[in-house]
């Protein structure tokens, strides 16, 4: 079997369409749940419904942990652009390596989320969260215990940047 620049076999790769369609069903799921949490809370309500987890609404304005989140509103502009950007460039990644599927699902996860954020910047001015956590190892860092609020989109950022560290880690053995 011949061998790609990433390291992958050049097996039948599946196409730019199935890794859109799932950046695509991100957005959806993603939008989905944001719309029942604003249509089942108010902002600021929460739910426990386990002793470290809750469903809550909460309103970002910034980026991640509240990053630029007191800023005079410009920043809106500039996460959604960064995002759309993002988006843009990752297209062309998968184009690029279209018989990596471990990297093209990574991408295509932070595509989707960061689409489903976009979104929320555009529409309502700030990103709506709704999935809390709190453990009292955290506590030190977080008041409480509470990690900060997040979404769908976030959680499928961070599964793709888990799946690139993932796939760097096994391009490099490969390569040895």
């Amino acid at each position: 079997m011949a061998r790609t620049a990433r390291g992958g076999s050049s097996t039948r790769a599946p196409g730019l369409a199935l890794w859109l369609a799932l950046a695509a069903l991100v957005v959806v799921a993603d939008q989905l749940a944001k719309t029942l949490v604003v249509y089942s809370f108010q902002l600021g309500d929460a739910r426990p419904l386990t002793s470290w987890f809750a469903l809550v609404r909460a309103h970002n304005p910034g980026a991640a942990f509240s990053f630029l989140a007191g800023a005079s509103g410009w920043q809106r502009w500039f996460f959604a652009g960064l995002g759309l950007a993002a988006s843009g460039f990752i297209v062309w990644m998968i184009r690029s390596h279209p018989t990596q599927k471990l990297f093209c699902f990574a991408v295509s996860m932070i595509m989707g989320g960061a689409l489903g954020n976009v979104i929320d910047r555009l529409l309502h001015g700030h990103v709506i969260d709704f999935l809390q956590l709190r453990f009292d190892v955290l506590a030190p860092i977080f008041r409480g215990g509470y990690f900060p609020a997040f979404n769908l989109a976030d959680s499928a950022i961070t599964l793709g940047a888990v799946c690139l560290i993932l796939d760097e880690i096994l391009r490099v053995r490969r390569a040895r």
